[in-house]
C-alpha cells in the first residue's frame, strides 16, 4: 500500500547530534553518572540501533534527544538548533513539531481516555497530517479492529503498536524508540519494524534503543553505549569502529577485554597502525 504520509522536514547536516553529553543524577548516595561525554550524529533516512546493557546510557540518550530532559553538561543540536538555551516553550513548540516518540512503557506512550484513532487523530493535528493517513496506519499495524476502543483498554502490545502509529504519522524529522517490539510477538514486532522503515525511507532519522536481534538486523547502523559512553559504532554488516574520546580513551568491546585479563596492555605504532597486545607474562 502507498504511504500518504508527508515527508520529513529536509535537513542540511544530520536532523540531531549530541556533543560531550553529560548527564548527571542526583541521589542518595551521591552522584549517578548516566553519560559521561557521548559524541554522535542521527542522520535523516537512516534507523539506527542503540544497544547496550542495562545501566548503558540508552533511555537517557533518547530521553535528552526527545527534549524530555536537559543535559548537566554538553549540547544537543536538532535541525542545526542548539536547544540547551531554549525556553521551555521553545523546546515544547520543537519538539512536537519535529520529534516523536515512542517511550518504553506503553502505557506512558498514548492518551488513556482517548479511543486508539482520536490517539492517532491527535498526533495528526500536531504535524499537519490527513486523518486518512491514520487509518492507514492503523491497518498496517493490525488496529483496525480496535481503532474505537480506549487506550486504556487495549493490551500492552496493542498500546505500544498504537504508540509507534501515532509516533510515525506526518513522519516526524526525529522519531525516537525506546523498546519498540519489546511486548510483542514476532509477526507484530515485524510490523513495527516495517513501519519504522518507511518513516525512514521518507526522511525521518530513527533511533531505536533495543536488544531485538531483529531489530538491530533491520536498522543501517548500530551504536553501542557501555557505562555512559559510546564504545562502538559500525554500519550493519561492517566491522565496528571503536571511539576514542577527545582525551584518547577508547571502550574495547567486551569480546577485546577477554584478551587482557590483567587489564593492561603493551602498545606500539607501527607503520601508521596502533597494536595492542597483552602483557608478557611476569611483566
Amino acid at each position: 500500500m502507498a504511504r500518504t504520509e508527508p515527508t520529513a522536514r529536509p535537513v542540511d547536516g544530520p536532523a540531531a547530534a549530541c556533543a560531550g553529553l553529560v548527564r548527571i543524577y542526583p541521589t542518595a548516595t551521591g552522584e549517578t553518572h548516566a553519560l559521561r561525554g557521548v559524541d554522535a550524529e542521527f542522520d535523516a533516512g537512516t534507523v539506527t540501533a542503540l544497544m547496550g546493557p542495562s545501566g548503558s546510557g540508552k533511555s537517557t540518550l533518547l530521553a535528552l534527544l526527545a527534549l524530555r530532559d536537559r543535559a548537566s553538561g554538553g549540547e544537543v543540536t536538532v535541525l542545526g538548533r542548539p536547544t540547551s538555551s531554549l525556553r521551555t516553550g521553545d523546546r515544547r513548540r520543537l519538539s512536537r513539531r519535529t520529534i516523536a516518540w515512542v517511550p518504553q512503557r506503553s502505557t506512558d506512550g498514548v492518551f488513556p481516555h482517548l479511543t486508539a484513532r482520536q490517539n492517532v487523530e491527535q498526533a495528526a493535528r500536531w504535524r499537519g497530517a490527513a486523518h486518512e493517513a491514520g487509518d492507514a496506519l492503523l491497518r498496517r499495524l493490525g488496529l483496525q479492529e480496535v481503532e474505537g476502543v480506549l487506550a486504556a483498554r487495549l493490551s500492552g502490545g496493542e498500546q505500544q503498536r498504537l504508540a509507534v502509529a501515532c509516533a510515525c504519522i506526518g513522519t516526524p524529522t526525529l522519531l525516537l524508540c525506546d523498546e519498540p517490539t519489546a511486548e510483542l510477538d514476532e509477526e507484530t514486532a515485524a510490523l513495527v519494524l516495517r513501519e519504522l522503515r518507511g518513516a525512514a525511507d521518507a526522511g525521518a532519522a530513527v533511533v531505536v534503543a533495543t536488544h531485538d536481534p531483529d531489530a538491530v538486523a533491520a536498522s543501517d547502523r548500530v551504536v553501542a553505549l557501555r557505562h555512559g559512553v559510546v564504545s562502538t559504532e559500525r554500519r550493519v554488516g561492517s566491522d565496528a569502529h571503536a571511539s576514542i574520546d577527545p582525551t584518547g580513551r577508547v571502550q574495547l568491546p567486551p569480546e577485546a577485554l577477554l584478551l587482557f585479563p590483567d587489564r593492561r596492555a603493551v602498545l606500539r605504532v607501527d607503520d601508521g597502525r596502533v597494536v595492542l597486545e597483552p602483557t608478557p607474562e611476569g611483566s
